[in-house]
């Protein structure tokens, strides 16, 4: 076992002044925050750059109703992309680069969790955004050795996705280490919205550079990454006992990803371990198929399936669509476009305060989140028919589109785990409860590796298609919530909470 000046982050040696009593707990904390806060951030602002390239190196066709088949033909010769992705079924390539990172970064997050709570942290996060970084950046070196073999760049996304899916277990953990039972949840909102901070700035930096060779769009943001991972190296301290302090309580808070937006929810532990550690009086886990059958797993898993299909084909697919619609009569540039798609996410951002603020307001999750889901149908369907109108109404409805398909995911989480932690099987279990969440995140993970895919072959029948699956997409997540929605209901009218909350009805 290793020795607590072992595990100490060298900055702390060669600034003495950083260790307490010099420095206060809350000082600490904060620094945690804003150092795993920038990390994860990063290792987003690494997923937009092949988002960004799209338009550069698929077909240059206009993707429209007015599309006739025919014209397919001649895809070929008229292109002016990059090979491999510029034919005929260059989308389609497109769509097959984006499942071989997300289904390696799905499967990657089973063995990063086993094997993240055998080793450093700091050194394993700092492997994970070392390696992410010069991978990001061999991708981009395509570009200048002139790379067009399709395996070379899908072999490059597979390594990525694996050593990408290390950095989200890892921040987990380090934050549940130093927060424990801490009731933060202003600031751990602030906190879980490096994901949509880290789309925006990876937006806007492979964007920038994208005039001077698609290439450069991954080389900086690799840079960026391997930065941030020195950065990790230098000042991160993995457990608060590494520098004199206790561990804050014995239960901690374990963050959830669910589509790019997180969710906090207490874990009762013994100890503060990797995504919540199993509790010393559980009783034995639960088999996959046993926990396929516990009421509710399966609605919610095949919810969050459909939910984030929608999210990651925004997130990888927006940049190349605004490029291949004419907004006002005009063709925007593929710099424009990719700045223009961080408008969803800052959408994104609110939309996660607002459900929360509303959620709390009506003390009903699932409503609230099936209440977004609902209204995201429509505002897809203004986006996609009046978006091209005006750039002030482009704006708008993309706002109002990231607002109300990335503002629910927190929300489905919790509603999630407040039922299942209802029921008499699996209550307390906490084994039960990681093999359920597996379940739950895993399946999500697939669709959110299916979305991309199907955007990509789907395009080339037209954009309204492409559309029309995501709506059918959402509609098909909140069916699965009904049940849990007419579950609250009914626990509130017999609590009496709608009446206090809705005193007019009365």
């Amino acid at each position: 076992m290793q020795s607590k000046t072992q595990n100490l982050a060298p900055a702390f040696t060669l600034f003495p002044s950083l260790k307490p009593p010099n420095k206060t707990l809350t000082f600490h904390q904060f620094t945690v925050l804003a150092i795993t806060f920038l990390a994860y951030a990063s290792f987003h602002a690494s997923r937009k750059p092949p988002s960004i390239v799209k338009g550069v190196l698929g077909p240059k066709i206009q993707l429209n109703s007015s599309m006739i088949e025919s014209n397919l033909a001649s895809l070929e010769s008229s292109s002016t992309g990059w090979a491999p992705f510029n034919g005929s079924k260059g989308t389609h390539r497109l769509g097959e680069l984006d499942l071989a990172f997300l289904s390696a970064y799905s499967i990657g997050m089973y063995f990063a969790g086993h094997v993240g709570d055998r080793i450093d942290l700091r050194l394993f996060l700092v492997f994970g955004m070392v390696g992410s970084g010069l991978l990001t950046i061999i991708f981009g070196l395509g570009y200048w050795l002139n790379v067009h073999w399709l395996g070379y760049f899908v072999g490059v996304q597979i390594l990525c996705g694996l050593f990408q899916s290390i950095g989200w277990p890892c921040v987990v953990a380090v934050v549940g280490n130093w927060f424990g039972k801490a009731k933060r949840g202003l600031i751990m909102g602030i906190w879980t919205s490096h994901t949509s901070v880290g789309n925006i700035i990876g937006s806007v930096v492979a964007s920038g550079v994208l005039e001077y060779g698609w290439g450069w769009s991954f080389v900086v943001p690799g840079v960026l990454v391997i930065l941030f991972g020195v950065l990790v190296f230098l000042f991160l301290v993995v457990n608060p006992e590494d520098i004199g302090f206790e561990t804050p309580g014995k239960e901690i808070e374990m963050v959830v990803e669910v589509n790019g937006l997180e969710n906090l929810e207490k874990v009762e532990s013994e100890e503060a371990g990797l995504l919540g550690e199993e509790d010393l009086g559980s009783t034995a886990a639960i088999g996959f198929l046993e926990a396929w059958r516990l009421p509710g797993v399966a609605p919610f898993a095949f919810c969050l399936f459909f939910s984030k299909l929608v999210a990651y084909t925004f997130l990888y697919w927006l940049p190349f669509y605004i490029s291949h619609t004419d907004v006002a009569g005009v063709h925007l540039s593929h710099k424009t476009a990719g700045i223009l798609s961080t408008v969803f996410d800052i959408g994104g951002v609110f939309g996660g305060v607002l459900a929360g603020l509303i959620s709390d307001m009506i003390e009903a999750r699932a409503v609230t989140s099936m209440a977004f889901l609902l209204l995201s149908i429509p505002a897809l369907v203004l986006y996609r028919v009046y978006g091209s109108v005006s750039m002030l109404l482009n704006n708008s409805l993309m706002f109002l589109s990231g607002l109300l398909v990335n503002g629910p995911y927190a929300l489905i989480t919790t509603a999630v785990a407040a039922d299942l932690g209802t029921q008499d099987l699996i209550k307390g279990n906490s084994r039960a409860l990681a093999t359920v969440s597996a379940i739950i995140d895993g399946t999500g993970s697939v669709g959110a590796a299916v979305g991309p895919l199907l955007a990509g072959y789907i395009s080339t029948r037209g954009w309204n298609s492409v559309f029309l699956m995501l709506i059918v997409s959402i509609f098909l997540a909140s069916l699965f919530l009904i049940r849990v929605v007419k579950t609250e209901i009914k626990g509130m009218l017999n609590d009496g909470k709608w009446l206090s909350n809705n005193p007019t009805a009365q």
